[in-house]
């Protein structure tokens, strides 16, 4: 049986992450990603199950006092984490995992699953992360202020990750992406 294999994704919010995500799966079905779960609402069209596991706070709270979940954190008030026995089950299984998780979430995982490839995807400058969120036309001056602030910091910590990919341009970016993970060992 082949061997699975957990993969960290992380950037800043407004990196292109989720974009190069969708390409990515698009592209390699064999990869899976995980579902996270989160305190926050549902937004339109989003499904439970699918998109998130939407949990009230006592039950979030109940699942970290359990140790359910590989890594948690706290991010815009709302809580995020990735059900442990979901992860271990398809690893098990021999299937590749996809998380898509905040920089205090990555370094949980360094901690509880020291194997895992952990990626963090950078812009090519704090400037273009600031021209892509205003793009957005969904965030307030104080929110963009406070996501740049937050970005900067996650930027600096991006030596901490085994690969760092420049999204400067979609396709460059996947190609490297698909070259970090599908190296033949």
């Amino acid at each position: 049986m082949e061997t699975g294999k957990l993969i960290v994704f992380t950037g800043p919010s407004g990196v292109g992450k989720g974009t190069l995500l969708r390409k990515l799966l698009t592209q390699h079905p064999e990869l899976v990603l995980s579902t996270s779960v989160t305190t926050r609402l549902p937004r339109p069209g989003e499904i439970h199950g699918t998109d998130y596991y939407f949990v009230n706070l006592e039950k979030f709270q109940q699942m970290v006092a359990n140790q359910e979940l590989l890594e948690w954190a706290e991010f815009a008030g709302n809580y995020y984490g990735t059900p442990r026995f979901q992860v271990e089950e398809l690893i098990s299984q021999g299937k590749w995992v996809i998380l898509e998780i905040e920089l205090e979430g990555a370094r949980q995982i360094r901690q509880t699953f020291p194997k895992a490839l952990r990626l963090f995807i950078l812009p090519p400058s704090l400037w273009e992360l600031e021209q892509r969120i205003r793009r957005r036309g969904t965030e307030t001056e104080e929110a963009i202020a406070k996501r740049l602030r937050r970005a900067q910091e996650e930027i600096n910590a991006a030596n901490e990750f085994d690969i760092q990919i420049v999204n400067d341009d979609l396709e460059k970016a996947l190609e490297n992406l698909e070259a970090a993970l599908f190296v033949p060992c």
